[in-house]
């Protein structure tokens, strides 16, 4: 089995920033031409082209997780970058291996993937700065490609269609948890509903509950 949780904009107040060549710590954002003025930060979406011989930001990302005993920027794993305890909870009980982060900066990244500060979402109510587009372009890490095991997803409506869209080579069955009274359209998927009267960030809850065995999907 394998695990999605969608990303979160609450993140570790001590979680490394990548930094540009000459030091300057970068923050990661959707629109950097409409971002506040910074003096501290460097804005920069995570495909612009980085200070570094023409390459993306992206690809010295991807070199960076592959420095092994190397990390000078002091970035942390995925599931430990968003201050909600879900994702340990996830990975205590199902392994890094098998839990993955739908994040709308990065892409479809494993738990264990040493991830830059960000501020990207998809919600709807995040300042235009923040929030990515559908029509925008990324191009997006897909971690998960080819899996044939089952694959469980928590996350809100705004993220369904990208999670679908990252799965979409998963041959295996997806599930999607939900708890909307009008249930959402995915297909390809099965969808459970979680019984909940919360109506915001309610996939943590459920996501905690399955990691602590008080869910069963297998039916």
């Amino acid at each position: 089995m394998k695990i999605v949780i969608q990303c979160a904009g609450s993140k570790n107040p001590s979680a490394g920033h990548f930094m540009t060549a000459a030091g300057r710590r970068i923050k990661f954002i959707a629109r950097p031409d409409i971002a506040p003025r910074s003096a501290e930060f460097l804005f920069a979406r995570p495909d612009d082209e980085s200070d570094q011989n023409g390459r993306s930001w992206r690809d010295l990302v991807v070199d960076y997780n592959k420095r092994l005993g190397s990390n000078p920027f002091g970035l942390v794993p995925a599931y430990l970058l968003y201050s909600n305890d879900a994702y340990r909870a996830l990975v205590s009980r199902y392994g890094s291996e098998s839990v993955f982060v739908l994040s709308a900066g990065w892409g479809l990244i494993r738990s264990d993937f040493l991830t830059p500060w960000y501020d990207i979402t998809f919600k709807l109510d995040a300042d235009a700065y923040k929030r990515r587009r559908r029509g925008d372009i990324y191009s997006d890490f897909h971690y998960l490609t080819d899996s044939n095991e089952e694959v469980m997803f928590f996350g809100g409506k705004d993220y369904l269609p990208f999670f679908c869209q990252l799965t979409d080579s998963v041959r295996a069955r997806r599930i999607v948890f939900y708890n909307s009274r009008i249930t959402p359209s995915v297909p390809g998927c099965v969808l459970k509903r979680y019984e909940t009267t919360m109506r915001t960030n309610w996939h943590y809850a459920c996501a905690r509950d399955f990691a602590g065995g008080k869910i069963d999907a297998t039916d």
